[in-house]
């Protein structure tokens, strides 16, 4: 009789004895790699946290990127007021200013006969961050992001949704942004 490997048997086929060679293998290229990015001080990014609890935003509350900043700190565990103060109810400790919430449209690039050819989609932000008694936390502060679009007028419609795409992308940026700000700051 004679001895058996406890590992892979011989009666099996080449292939999957190579398949499972090969799949040993590919675990061990993760683990070693997942073991490196653990020592080299990788982590996935967190949720933010706050120095602050509630936040009181003015002005321009009900643009496009107020409303997602309203939400993604309400998600986060931010109590979030967009009126004026009442008499009664506890006061924020921070008052986010939008300054600035404005969606742009310029055409770069024509045609000699003077047909839209390109055009560059600009989202600008400007927002003060400054606790309830007036300290600034955060100055005056400007976000801008801008993309570069083709334009044709036989294809109006999709560059429409593409339009409302890239202005939705960057309102998301400017958001994630805008929270990674906040977050740094850590004392009032």
């Amino acid at each position: 009789m004679t001895p058996r490997s406890t590992s892979m048997s011989r009666d099996m086929p080449a292939d999957a004895r190579r398949r499972v060679v090969w799949a040993g293998l590919a675990g061990a290229g993760i683990l070693l790699a997942t073991g490196g990015l653990s020592g080299c001080g990788f982590a996935l990014r967190q949720a933010p946290s706050f120095a602050f609890t509630s936040l009181r935003f003015t002005n321009f509350v009900t643009t496009p990127v107020s409303r997602a900043l309203q939400r993604e700190l309400a998600a986060a565990g931010i109590q979030v007021v967009n009126t004026a103060a009442v008499a009664g109810q506890p006061p924020v400790q921070v008052v986010l200013a939008v300054l600035t919430d404005q969606r742009e449209r310029v055409v770069v690039g024509q045609t000699t006969s003077g047909q839209v050819r390109e055009l560059q989609l600009r989202t600008r932000f400007r927002f003060r961050l400054s606790t309830s008694s007036g300290k600034y936390l955060i100055d005056e502060t400007e976000m801008l992001q801008e993309r570069d679009i083709s334009f044709t007028e036989t294809g109006a419609l999709a560059k429409a949704a593409e339009e409302q795409l890239m202005f939705s992308d960057m309102q998301n940026d400017i958001v994630q942004q805008i929270m990674r700000r906040l977050a740094a700051v850590k004392s009032l």
